[in-house]
């Protein structure tokens, strides 16, 4: 079955441990072909899942702000850096910066655009990062992430499949 907005909590919470053995068993064998395999697989997802539907990521999580990122966001709202800061991040308990409320302040609600959408963060541009390099490194945030994101969870039900362990 796969996931959308409307059955994901049931679904990943039905699938997290499940998915937790397999991301282990994933880190033991580190398959050589593991970023070709999960570009291919991010690549099918989003020819058939639209952003745009959900937003979930930017109605209940907060990206990371990077130095780089607020430098560039401050800039493009023409605000000094310090009020950017002030105005709409606080450090969370890992000591990142991150938004101060949830849904996110740039979200457009009546259509789930980005208002800073050229400028967003780079966590924002690398969501859900099921297409990055080095995956293997970043499978205890996409376990989180298949818990908000139906298409993460739907790449990594792929995954399973195509890769049976």
């Amino acid at each position: 079955m796969r996931a959308s907005l409307e059955n994901l909590a049931e679904l990943s919470k039905e699938k997290k441990a499940t998915t937790a053995k397999y991301f282990a068993k994933l880190r033991k064998k580190s398959p050589k072909r593991l970023d070709v395999l999960m570009q291919d697989l991010h690549e099918d997802e989003f020819d058939k899942f639209d952003c745009l539907t959900c937003a979930n990521c930017c109605k209940t999580t907060s990206p990371i702000f990077t130095n780089k990122d607020i430098s560039r966001i401050a800039k493009h709202l023409k605000i000094k850096e310090q009020q950017f800061i002030f105005t709409y991040l606080q450090k969370d308990e890992d000591d990142f910066m991150v938004l101060k409320q949830a849904p996110c302040t740039f979200l457009d609600e009546t259509d789930n655009t980005c208002i800073i959408y050229d400028v967003r963060p780079k966590a924002c541009s690398e969501y859900p990062h099921t297409n990055r390099k080095k995956f293997i490194q970043l499978t205890h945030l996409t376990l989180k992430n298949t818990e908000v994101c139906p298409a993460a969870f739907n790449i990594i039900e792929a995954l399973q499949k195509r890769l049976p362990l």
